[in-house]
């Protein structure tokens, strides 16, 4: 074999040597990224915990006919970066966490189970995945009959749920409901939710699931900012011609703002960081 021959055929292998290399390395690559595993954490409840961007209304702008309520499952994501995962072990161990907010607005703990809503959360649920389930303002409202659930109901609900969560392997988190912006008494902000803030806790306790009482967390943060203040920064209390959505204004004392939303978003947060804390001991 001449010389240059010798030389063509071993570039040649060098060549496809390095090509194979390349080529194992990059499947090695799609593999490790193929088994990457994600911890779901859904979302369960009611407009004040949806997330009103993407399909929430297929094919309407939420810029244009919603911006800017904003619900506290829809800034929930930011707080479980990959830089924060590390103090949520052991509950979280997977290379990341992502949230599913399925909550929608208007339903009580029976309409969400009625229109299939849970059906899709159940057949999706992954062993270690968590579900945060917090319901209770339509619930309790009577005046609303096609979404209203007497506390028994509400409770059994409650039990539906986290009783098939735990069927598929996953971790229920009760949530009591988030407090509203009334009534305030001598600069306090007092409940408005009746028994149906109390019935997640019972719940809670006869099943031993970890439970975050939102209604008082809540009720204490924003009686602390004062009523001024939480009127016109968290919840949806706009002026007239600012926002397209409103051109009118707008007085909600039920629905939050961005900042709003995320100071609820934290509060959760921090609560789950706590409850981890609290199951390691």
């Amino acid at each position: 074999m001449s010389k240059t021959i010798y030389k063509i055929v071993s570039f040649l292998f060098v060549v496809l040597l390095l090509s194979a290399c390349q080529s194992q390395n990059n499947v090695q690559k799609a593999t490790a990224k193929h088994n990457k595993k994600v911890t779901h954490i859904y979302l369960i409840g009611d407009s004040t915990m949806a997330d009103y961007t993407g399909n929430y209304e297929p094919g309407k702008d939420y810029m244009k006919i919603r911006y800017p309520i904003t619900g506290w499952g829809q800034v929930f994501q930011p707080f479980f970066i990959k830089d924060s995962l590390a103090s949520l072990k052991p509950a979280i161990t997977t290379d990341s966490a992502a949230i599913i907010d399925r909550a929608h607005g208007g339903r009580s703990t029976r309409t969400f189970f009625q229109e299939g809503r849970w059906r899709y959360v159940y057949e999706h649920l992954q062993p270690n995945d968590y579900v945060f389930m917090q319901f209770g303002h339509n619930d309790g409202s009577e005046k609303h009959t096609e979404r209203y659930v007497n506390i028994e109901g509400y409770k059994e609900f409650l039990r539906l749920f986290v009783t098939q969560t735990r069927q598929k392997g996953g971790n229920p988190i009760i949530l009591t409901p988030v407090a509203r912006n009334y009534p305030w008494k001598d600069g306090k902000l007092e409940n408005i939710h009746g028994e149906y803030w109390q019935a997640p806790i019972d719940i809670a306790k006869e099943m031993n699931v970890p439970y975050i009482d939102l209604n008082k967390l809540s009720m204490d943060y924003f009686t602390k900012k004062g009523q001024d203040f939480t009127t016109n920064h968290y919840f949806m209390n706009l002026p007239e011609n600012v926002y397209e959505a409103y051109p009118k204004g707008q007085k909600d004392n039920t629905h939050f703002q961005p900042e709003g939303a995320k100071v609820v978003a934290s509060i959760v947060y921090q609560e789950f960081k706590k409850l981890i804390k609290t199951q390691q001991k």
